[in-house]
């Protein structure tokens, strides 16, 4: 969305959005299909606009909840997760990262839950921890730089799989 800004004596002129990107900071989410995945991978990327986060799922994501939480807490216990940045953005995939097809096997578990995903010299992401997995759905916290705007969406994988994607803005 651009801003216009008036001032006396000059016509209304609206400011390109940063990178043509026009998505907000409120919490979003959305809840679909079958309960029958599991999450096997986490993983981050950066491009010239945005940090994205990628959670990989073996079958269909039922959902996810994505929002900026005072504080991430860890699935079934509570504690608070310890994130660097200005901003914490909680993930929550509705998949649960063990299979419950096969006497809940372990289908993702990091080698360090507070650094999951390495994002070193990352524009947004100053933190990825994996917050646990619990009653079918599985929460990781996103440090960032700052409160900035984020866009959700899930995308079909070839064969069985999707993959539930975060991208957050470099800028306002």
């Amino acid at each position: 969305m651009g801003v216009v800004f008036l001032s006396a004596g000059s016509t209304a002129a609206a400011a390109a959005p940063y990178c043509g990107i026009t998505w907000g900071s409120l919490a979003d989410s959305q809840s679909i299909g079958s309960p029958n995945a599991s999450i096997t991978h986490a993983r981050a990327g950066e491009h010239p606009c945005f940090d994205r986060f990628v959670v990989d799922v073996r079958g269909d994501v039922r959902g996810f909840d994505v929002r900026y939480v005072s504080a991430v807490v860890r699935d079934g216990s509570g504690e608070v997760v310890p994130l660097r940045g200005a901003a914490d953005l909680q993930v929550i995939a509705l998949a649960p990262a063990y299979d419950i097809d096969n006497d809940n096997a372990v289908t993702y578990d990091p080698v360090h839950d507070n650094e999951a995903v390495n994002v070193v010299g990352y524009d947004t992401f100053r933190q990825v921890a994996y917050a646990g997995s619990f009653e079918g759905q599985t929460t990781f916290g996103l440090g960032v730089r700052a409160r900035l705007p984020f866009r959700t969406f899930i995308l079909d994988e070839p064969g069985d799989g999707t993959r539930l994607g975060i991208d957050v803005a470099h800028r306002w």
